[in-house]
Parts: C-alpha cells; sequence; structure tokens
C-alpha cells in the first residue's frame, strides 16, 4: 500500500459526514457548468442550488469559489473552441462574469439564500493587506447569511489565465476563513494511482492520510478544454489546505446534486487535515517575519491576550514603529518583555490615534467604522519571550 493511502471508502475511515462540517467550500469547475455548445447549464446548477441549501440548512456556512466566467463568455461572444489571445480572454471574461452572477444569484434566490460576488486573485490572499480585506468582507457576508459567490479576477490578469488556479484559489479562500472542509467538485471522482485516461485499470485512492511525494507522482494532466489544471493543482490545493487543517474532498461533479450524491455513497476521495494545523502560521508569525513595530501594552489588555482574546485599542499604551495594516508587530508588556507577535489591523497612524480609546470611539477618532481589534486572535501568537525558531 501506498504511503499515506487508505483503500477503505473514506465514509468508513474517519471522515465525518459532510453535514457535520461548520465552513463548507465548494469549488465548481468550468465543465460542470458550461457546456460548450449550449452555455449555462441551468438544471445542474439548480441542483447545485438545493445541495447548498440542504448544507445551510444542516448549519454550515457555505462558500462558492465558481469557475465559468470565461467559459461563458466566449460562448455568449461567439468566439469558439480554440486557445484565446489573453486579451481575448479578458474579454471573455468581463461578458461572462456578468452572466455568472445573475445565474447564481437566480439558483440561490430560488431557496431564499442571499449572495454577494467576491473577485480576487491569487495575490488578494498572499499579500497580508489585501488578505485582511478579503476575509473581512467575506466574513461579513457569511455573518450576513450570504452565499459568497468567489471568482479569480481574469479581466486584470497579467499573465496566461489557467482555469485551473481556481483549485488553488478554493484551498487559499477555504483557508483565509477558517474552513474545515474544501471540496473540489470536477469531471473526476478523485485521485487514482495512475491518470485513468491512459489506464483505465488505474485504483482509486478513497482516503489520504497525508500528502506525500508518491501521492503527488499520481497527478496526472487536464481532462478536458475548460479543466486545464488538472489534478496536479488539486493535489497543489490539497496541500495547502490539509496542512492549514482544513479537509479536501474530490468528486465527480458531472451528476445532479454531487454533495448529496457523495453524502450518499458515491465515490471520492477524502484528504486528512495536519493534525497540528497552526503550527506552521504561528511559526511563520512568530520568528520568521521581522517585526515593523511595537505595541505596549496595560496590564489589562496583557491579561485579556494571554486568555485568548484580541488584542482591542483600549488596552495600548504606547505605539512605535512605522508599519501598514497587514504588517507583523511585537506586543509587549509594560516592562518591555514580548508577549506575542501579529498581524496589525491598522497602519501605525490609525493606531497611535486610537491606542487607549475604546471601540466604539474608533469612528470618530478616523473618520470611518474599521475593525474592533488592532490584533485579532486569529492572526496573534503568545510567545511570552521572543521565540528561538529556526529559520
Amino acid at each position: 500500500m501506498t504511503a499515506g493511502v487508505t483503500a477503505a471508502h473514506p465514509m468508513t475511515t474517519g471522515m465525518k459526514p459532510i453535514s457535520a462540517f461548520k465552513r463548507i467550500t465548494l469549488k465548481i469547475g468550468s465543465a460542470l457548468l458550461v457546456d460548450p455548445a449550449t452555455g449555462l447549464k441551468s438544471a445542474w446548477l439548480a441542483a447545485m442550488a438545493a445541495d447548498i441549501a440542504m448544507l445551510r440548512r444542516a448549519g454550515a456556512d457555505v462558500l462558492v469559489v465558481s469557475s465559468g466566467a470565461i467559459a461563458l463568455g466566449r460562448t455568449v461572444l461567439e468566439l469558439g473552441r480554440g486557445p484565446l489571445r489573453l486579451e481575448q480572454s479578458q474579454a471573455a471574461a468581463a461578458a461572462g462574469q456578468i452572466l455568472l452572477a445573475r445565474a447564481w444569484d437566480e439558483a440561490l434566490s430560488a431557496h431564499a439564500l442571499k449572495t454577494g460576488q467576491v473577485l480576487l486573485t491569487l495575490g488578494d490572499t498572499e499579500e497580508r493587506r489585501r488578505y485582511l480585506n478579503a476575509r473581512a468582507t467575506i466574513g461579513t457576508l457569511l455573518k450576513l447569511g450570504a452565499v459568497p459567490i468567489i471568482n479569480e479576477n481574469d479581466t486584470v490578469a497579467t499573465s496566461e489565465i489557467r482555469y485551473g488556479d481556481n483549485d488553488r484559489l478554493a484551498a487559499r479562500v477555504a483557508t483565509m476563513m477558517g474552513g474545515d472542509l474544501l471540496i473540489l467538485l470536477s469531471d473526476i471522482d478523485g485521485l487514482y494511482a495512475a491518470p485513468p485516461a491512459s489506464d483505465p485499470d488505474a485504483r482509486h485512492i478513497p482516503f489520504v492520510n497525508a500528502i506525500t511525494p508518491e501521492i503527488e507522482a499520481m497527478a496526472g494532466g487536464a481532462a478536458s478544454i475548460y479543466s486545464r489544471g488538472g489534478m496536479r493543482t488539486k493535489i497543489d490545493a490539497g496541500k495547502i489546505a490539509t496542512l492549514a487543517g482544513t479537509a479536501m474532498l474530490i468528486a465527480n461533479g458531472k451528476a445532479d446534486g454531487p454533495v448529496s450524491a457523495v453524502m450518499n455513497g458515491a465515490r471520492a476521495t477524502f484528504f486528512a487535515p495536519a493534525e497540528k494545523p497552526e503550527r506552521a502560521y504561528k511559526t511563520w508569525i512568530a520568528g520568521h517575519l521581522e517585526p515593523q513595530g511595537r505595541l505596549t501594552l496595560d496590564e489589562g489588555a496583557v491579561a485579556a491576550l494571554l486568555s485568548g482574546k484580541s488584542l482591542l485599542p483600549a488596552g495600548v499604551r504606547k505605539v512605535e514603529g512605522r508599519f501598514e495594516r497587514g504588517d507583523t508587530v511585537a506586543i509587549l508588556d509594560s516592562s518591555g518583555r514580548e508577549i506575542a507577535r501579529g498581524l496589525a489591523a491598522y497602519d501605525s497612524g490609525d493606531a497611535e490615534t486610537i491606542a487607549g480609546h475604546r471601540t466604539q470611539d474608533i469612528p470618530k477618532l478616523i473618520g470611518y467604522a474599521a475593525r474592533s481589534a488592532m490584533v485579532h486572535r486569529d492572526d496573534l501568537v503568545v510567545s511570552l519571550a521572543k521565540p528561538d525558531i529556526p529559520a
């Protein structure tokens, strides 16, 4: 048996029911949504919306990372099925994104669900300032009961657009939002020991404990013109997700109601999350980033921080250094001892203005309603002293 692989069905190897997960990110491939000859697959989308409504009734937050804008746009603009130049891809995305957002809104509104469109690039989830903005926007949509419909912002891409990038984007969105399950719906029912297109007898892998080099070697090429990323980007997505503590499921989305189908026993591959998911992220904050500033706290704020709370402006007595929102700051007690590091939710100018003030005073002090925390607990690691962590 290959390392990291279990032969039994995922439902019998430790995977809890899909309905038990609390924040689920669904990635929808273009080939599932769009027929190159007829356009949008309305019946499939209606069934997918019913699945999402089912998950919401079970108590889960649901985020949708939906491909399909370029595929829809090239149909509307009559661009054919051949390769597109970059500017043609961007034009197709511009035309198709309107149709894609409207289609999702109509499908979900049939179940009394609200939607919100979010266009991202990988840079929005990698650059800390933009990451914090994106997370706050999507988080607010979820709090307001909406289903975020997320897609790559292909209209402003500066390099060749590859639809498979939405696998990785979905993984980054899932981990950014603290999701516990990522479902990649595509035109294949999971991972195989060899590419099934070239080896019809290839063994299906139902459960992966860890993504090892052997697992990575199983990744093959693309299965259709609308899924150019293939299994390789799905394994890349799995590495992003599982290392951050998010489980991942690869399932065939061709049938109507694909999530319901997996819940009823349809074949899929489940990737288990890492046992210690926060370690890499917390280590990165604590030791691999040079602090751009320092925040000195009063005793009450120190106690709150050590009990797992976010750092509120009221407990900050001193702000030092020049930093921007998303930069790393060292957090000190009144004696100058470093007790934590975190990512600042404000730039240094605004931090100085609101330090020592109550949260409700922030809007009148800086002129706009912003975040309640100076450093959110999700972006903070308590160290009590500067950690001795190897680079």
